[in-house]
């Protein structure tokens, strides 16, 4: 026994010397030896999983702690989120009997995958008012690219927290908060802020070469491509993406984003370039890097991609795929239209569209939009207007008054475009009178029916915006014209408000007075014809830019 007892002892001596040494492999042989000794070592088996922790092989930890009833939970809970487990993990550390604060820390970071941000930010909020370590920053690093997933995931305000911006993560946090703010200006300033810490930082150390420090720069350099992509600068953002790609980074997440964005940029050109780009999208492990939105925004860029190189098959896959992860969503219905247009099959398109817009009337909106276009694609004037005075929230904004109005007067439908006028003047008169819309929309539409000779019906009009503006001479002698038609006297009555002739220019443009509004006769021009002008192929989508990720720290636990 006395013997057995030195030769624990000595192992002990090996497990600490490896320890610290960092030989965690070795520091295993001897607690397997400790533990054949005895089976319910406690500490044994708890350096057992730390050992395996540091190796990285998390599942020889779990496997450990799922053999014995005795296992640290914290280790448990850290060893499923690195196993990608987070759900598991979540689980673990909400029923661990007591939250310990590295539990908490850990809790932080798994709410911080799982996107639940608000929960996240009061978890590290409390770490940071109630610890005192060497882990500070790391923690206020992880609030602020909380802060900074808030402002571009969820567009909540930005709440000032008072962090600093001392270290160059911490900085680039903060531009990244500015950028979901869509500050790009400010932010663009920040990332170089950043770039400049980051490299008085490394340049302190001397075994950091400058291919190091490039490396380590490579996150703020796709960031500062995204902001140039932003501003419409795409010939500097591309070049600075490739330059990024050309290292070769580590970070699979970051590859992923900044081959996705070249894609973006190479549109239907370039094709060869964007289908070698598309592959790192697809590295394993891309999907537990990335945020929920730049995963599904990839994915929609694959569909479109495979619709720019003609591959039919595979973009009608894609968009199905994406439609049953995403049926409220309207862009995989968007990408399969735009398939469709270009195979010519409109017919086909619309039905879509408008199984669409019954299915999810809360969506429905662009995808109407879309309906109205492809009917006046194939000439179908009124069943477009039609499809546009359906869209609630959009009926009566001033460009579809407009679109409408127009459409209606080449059909020579006037009944039915002065009716747009008068239901859009109905809905601001209620809900914003005498605004500028207000106002505006019924100049228009007395200057409409003057156009087309319905003297009487601009009257109400005119008056309305006489007696807004009595000094406005131009609405009052349009106002006698139509009254001089229907009441002379009022004609009469009204005209003593003119100015006197002393006062009044007599330099007339007769062309001019001939096709104004108060003409009686109007030299007419050719309309044009419904659909001139409209782009003959529908088949053009839009690929989605995504946002660069946020400096999070993992692995500060251990």
């Amino acid at each position: 026994m006395a013997s057995a007892g030195v030769a624990v002892a000595s192992l002990w001596t090996e497990v600490n010397r490896c320890g610290q040494n960092g030989d965690f492999t070795r520091a295993l042989k001897a607690l397997s030896k400790i533990l054949q000794e005895n089976k319910e070592d406690v500490t044994a088996l708890h350096c057992k999983i730390v050992c395996h922790v540091q190796n990285g092989s998390f599942k020889e930890a779990l496997n450990v702690m799922n053999t014995h009833s005795n296992a640290v939970l914290f280790e448990k809970a850290y060893c499923e989120y690195r196993l990608n487990r987070v759900e598991s993990a979540l689980k673990t550390i909400e029923n661990a009997p007591e939250q310990t604060d590295k539990l908490k820390e850990l809790y932080g970071q798994v709410l911080y995958r799982l996107e639940r941000y608000d929960e996240c930010k009061a978890v590290y909020t409390d770490l940071i008012r109630n610890s005192q370590d060497e882990y500070e920053e790391e923690r206020k690093t992880n609030l602020a690219a909380v802060l900074a997933a808030m402002s571009q995931w969820e567009k909540a305000p930005v709440e000032d927290l008072g962090l600093p911006e001392t270290t160059y993560e911490l900085c680039y946090n903060s531009a990244c908060s500015l950028i979901g703010q869509g500050l790009l200006a400010e932010a663009f300033n920040k990332l170089q802020e950043a770039e400049e810490l980051c490299r008085n930082s490394l340049a302190e150390d001397s075994d950091v070469t400058e291919e190091d420090i490039e490396s380590e720069l490579a996150v703020i350099h796709s960031q500062m491509a995204y902001v140039m992509h932003l501003q419409g600068r795409t010939d500097e953002a591309l070049q600075l993406y490739n330059q990024v790609i050309k290292l070769k980074p580590s970070d699979v997440g970051l590859l992923a984003v900044t081959a996705n964005n070249i894609i973006t940029i190479n549109k239907d050109q370039n094709v060869f370039d964007s289908k070698k780009k598309v592959k790192l999208t697809s590295a394993e492990g891309v999907e537990y890097k990335l945020a929920k939105k730049q995963l599904q925004a990839i994915e929609f860029n694959k569909a479109l991609l495979a619709m720019y190189t003609n591959q039919a098959d595979q973009c009608r896959k894609l968009s199905s795929n994406l439609q049953s992860q995403n049926p409220g969503h309207p862009r995989p219905v968007l990408i399969q239209v735009a398939q469709l247009c270009r195979e010519k099959q409109h017919g086909k398109a619309i039905e879509l569209l408008q199984q669409f817009s019954e299915q999810h009337p809360e969506s429905a909106s662009g995808i109407k939009l879309t309906m109205a276009q492809l009917y006046l694609v194939q000439g179908h004037v009124t069943k477009a207007c039609d499809v546009l005075r359906s869209i609630e929230e959009l009926k009566h904004k001033p460009g579809i008054v407009s679109a409408l109005v127009m459409l209606y007067s080449n059909e020579e439908d006037i009944d039915s475009a002065i009716d747009v006028f008068k239901q859009s003047i109905e809905h601001y008169q209620s809900t914003l009178p005498g605004s500028a819309i207000h106002l505006a929309l019924v100049r228009e539409a007395a200057n409409f029916k003057l156009k087309y000779g319905r003297k009487k019906e601009a009257i109400s009009d005119l008056e309305q915006l006489w007696k807004q503006n009595p000094k406005d001479v131009h609405t009052l002698a349009q106002l006698i014209s139509a009254y001089s038609l229907v009441d002379t006297n009022k004609a009469k009555s009204l005209s003593k408000h003119l100015p006197s002739a002393d006062t009044m220019s007599f330099n007339v443009d007769v062309d001019e007075l001939e096709s104004s509004h108060g003409a009686t006769y109007v030299r007419k021009k050719a309309a044009k014809v419904a659909g001139e002008n409209l782009p003959k192929e529908q088949g053009s989508a839009i690929l989605i830019v995504i946002h660069i990720m946020f400096f999070f720290y993992n692995d500060y636990l251990f």
